[in-house]
């Protein structure tokens, strides 16, 4: 009876831990970034990673006194949320030059929640579909 009850608990924990995960793996805007320190990067598109929960793009911005290029991570929404903002999996790729604007990690590394991005080939405004509010007046920019 005791071998049963161990191999129920054990097979119910192991059902359990992969929707876990996802909850373990998401944090609040409020939590990772800072709302009041905001920025805006003009950049390379290097790389994009398509993935739940968020979508991140990865973009060299080169230092408009110095020259020199860092590398810098882009935090968006995630697929489901910018597919309805009008996205695709194609609307950005390696070599795009964008504008993005949005607000810092507070740890102060190169990491950025992004609220908006403008494709520079297009010049169109797209949202990120971020944890953090658009205000009434960026949504009709």
């Amino acid at each position: 009876m005791r071998t049963i009850l161990r191999a129920g608990l054990l097979s119910l924990s192991a059902s359990a831990l992969p929707h876990a995960l996802p909850v373990y793996a998401h944090h609040s805007f409020a939590a990772e970034y800072d709302a009041e320190q905001t920025i805006t990067l003009t950049g390379i598109v290097t790389s994009v990673e398509w993935t739940n929960p968020h979508i991140f793009i990865h973009m060299d911005v080169p230092n408009a006194q110095t020259g020199v290029v860092s590398a810098w991570k882009l935090e968006m929404g995630g697929p489901n949320a910018l597919l309805r903002l009008g996205w695709k999996r194609d609307s950005l790729k390696a070599g795009d030059r964008v504008r993005v604007d949005g607000s810092l990690a507070k740890d102060g590394s190169p990491l950025v929640n992004a609220k908006s991005i403008v494709l520079a080939a297009t010049g169109k405004r797209m949202l990120a579909g971020s944890s953090q509010a658009i205000t009434a007046e960026e949504e009709r920019e």
